[in-house]
């Protein structure tokens, strides 16, 4: 499942992610969603979360889907 709708993605969710510095080459960061970042229900390139450890980035796959 894509990260694009907010509805699908919320705290304790295991997501990879795409970092700003991973945009060009596309490497994913897997990790567990502690907060959503992007307030629209709606976003092309991923809804905005950040991480666990920190870590901030756009979502592109969910894993998990409780």
């Amino acid at each position: 499942m894509n990260g694009q709708n907010r509805k699908d993605i919320y705290p304790g969710l295991e997501v990879d992610i795409i970092l700003k510095k991973d945009q060009r080459n596309g490497n994913r960061t897997r990790g567990i969603v502690d907060a959503l970042l992007t307030s629209s229900a709606f976003h092309s390139r991923g809804i905005k979360v950040r991480l666990e450890d920190g870590q901030v980035g756009r979502v592109v796959e969910i894993i998990e889907d409780n």
